[in-house]
């Protein structure tokens, strides 16, 4: 009896698949194109199997993450900001500036074109500590399933070292704007969520669709204070749903003028947010909900100005606008 109950256990065994599916990121093909910040195209496999959350434990954000520092003292030369107080003084890092935190997308890092274009547009434009927050060790995995973990994962990480560069230097969550990118779009709004919701202005540009449809960690209104994000290619890289409390989709949310990839389009959202910084301009019109303004069909009496430095408080919608094919790219 006992060789047969010892066959029975090794053929039960044997039948169980090896890396067992255990839940869908969104509906839909199990299997679909993805596109990484750079503009790669990857086919992903959308299915979440049991050595994804093995692997979770591998990305260590806490001590992974860099933190590198701008400001208008050090505008090229990028400073390390290490969690030890003695060293913090040491840098250009002062308490009494805002500060305005970068974080990247998918296979991306901190010397992306991301952070080139915002770094050196948000110290001309005022007297800030710029943050770029590299997570490269877990946005620069190829699969976009791990990728999605390691953001949440990461987005802890990040408040946690601002709750510890608060404490050290007597800065207040209130001085703070996070604007992220992508993936990084959705781990911005993570950050605020895990800072209580204090964070007084965050920035999504085009946060990710691809496994965020049905992720109830995704970007949501009331993750900060007040909360703007910027769609651009909506449905293939970015997310085509309303998310912030004031959504913009310049164009329609895709087909930006003078771009000829879905690549171009995603990255638009930081040159727009950049020139909207530096000169102003991008007026929208308040669309009905976001099926009218990806249809262009806004005729709403209100406007308002996307991007800049100054949150919009009080300021709830969503809102059409057209851009030009090159620089200046506002038409006011």
């Amino acid at each position: 009896m006992l060789p047969f109950i010892i066959v029975l256990c090794i053929a039960t065994c044997s039948a169980l698949p090896s890396n067992p599916f255990l839940r869908k990121l969104d509906d839909g093909p199990r299997y679909q194109y993805v596109a990484d910040s750079n503009g790669d195209i990857h086919l992903e496999d959308l299915w979440v199997s049991l050595s994804d959350y093995l692997n979770l434990s591998r990305f260590r954000p806490d001590i992974s993450n860099i933190y590198y520092l701008y400001t208008r003292e050090n505008p090229n030369d990028r400073q390390i900001i290490f969690r030890n107080a003695n060293l913090l003084s040491l840098t250009n890092y002062k308490s009494t500036r805002r500060t305005i935190v970068l974080i990247h997308g998918w296979r991306n890092s901190a010397s992306s074109e991301f952070s080139q274009v915002l770094v050196p547009v948000l110290l001309a434009a005022e007297d800030v500590n710029v943050i770029v927050v590299d997570w490269s060790a877990g946005a620069g995995s190829l699969s976009y399933r791990q990728v999605n973990f390691n953001c949440i994962t990461s987005a802890a990480a990040v408040a946690d070292f601002i709750k510890w560069l608060n404490q050290a230097s007597g800065s207040t969550v209130s001085q703070y704007h996070i604007i992220g990118h992508g993936v990084g779009g959705h781990q911005a709004g993570i950050v605020g969520r895990n800072l209580d919701r204090e964070v007084r202005y965050i920035t999504g540009l085009d946060p990710a669709q691809i496994g965020w449809i049905n992720n109830i960690d995704r970007f949501a209104s009331n993750d900060g204070w007040y909360t703007e994000v910027i769609h651009t290619n909506y449905a293939i890289y970015g997310y085509i749903g309303d998310l912030g409390q004031v959504d913009f989709y310049p164009n329609g949310g895709i087909s930006m003028p003078g771009c000829d990839s879905n690549g171009c389009d995603h990255a638009m959202g930081y040159h727009y947010l950049a020139e909207s910084i530096s000169s102003g301009g991008f007026t929208g019109r308040e669309c009905l909900n976001y099926y009218a303004a990806v249809l262009r069909l806004c005729f709403g009496e209100k406007t308002l100005k996307m991007g800049g430095l100054t949150p919009k408080n009080g300021q709830y919608g969503v809102y059409f606008l057209e851009t030009n094919a090159v620089s200046p790219y506002s038409r006011g």
